[in-house]
């Protein structure tokens, strides 16, 4: 099994493209190399397969750098299942994983919500769906100033809060309030949780 996300980039246009898809490329070139692993296609739209126990962690990932731009956010579908057919050109992959990220993407834009996942198992569906409505209350009011933090929290695993404290030039009470605010330690406990239930699959 594999996981693929299809997302796409909420208020796109209000903002420098130039700044954001950049941004975007330089983090997915970091997990593999482009159109095979990941593409961007349509102006807005992207799409990228990765272990399924990294799927969540890249999903924030994601969604931290995106947030950190001014007026913009990430929608994202996380489809898991089998890959049946492996192009040169992930848009050309097919499998189960593909049809129900790309399907779910859809429903997303329809309903309003900004993150969801399908797998072939209706009640796994239900638990993490329901999880990721409630984490996406947080998630979807991040400030550009914490998803900063949070992006940098999820990209460098050894980074402390001294670390974080030099490179954005503010007092370390002040990472450790914004970290609290964002309720990291949560999401790292959501992250192992995501991992289990995916597991059992």
């Amino acid at each position: 099994m594999i996981a693929v996300i299809t997302g796409d980039i909420i208020n796109s246009q209000h903002a420098d493209t130039e700044v954001w898809i950049t941004k975007l490329k330089n983090l997915l070139e970091g997990w593999g190399s482009a159109p095979q692993i990941w593409e961007i296609y349509r102006g807005d739209e992207f799409q990228f397969k990765c272990n399924i126990n990294d799927v969540f962690w890249r999903f924030l990932a994601i969604k931290s750098l995106i947030k950190s731009q001014e007026n913009l956010d990430v929608r994202i579908a996380i489809g898991i299942g089998e890959e049946n057919f492996s192009s040169e050109k992930i848009t050309e992959s097919n499998g189960t994983a593909y049809v129900n990220s790309g399907r779910l993407l859809t429903d997303l834009k329809n309903d309003g919500h900004t993150v969801a996942i399908k797998t072939s198992n209706d009640s796994v569906d239900r638990d993490l769906n329901i999880l990721l409505k409630w984490s996406s209350k947080d998630f979807d009011n991040w400030t550009m100033a914490t998803s900063e933090i949070i992006h940098e929290m999820i990209m460098n695993n050894d980074i402390t809060q001294e670390d974080l404290a030099k490179k954005f030039a503010i007092s370390q009470s002040s990472i450790s309030q914004r970290l609290k605010r964002a309720n990291y330690d949560l999401i790292v406990e959501t992250n192992q949780y995501f991992k289990k239930k995916i597991s059992e699959l």
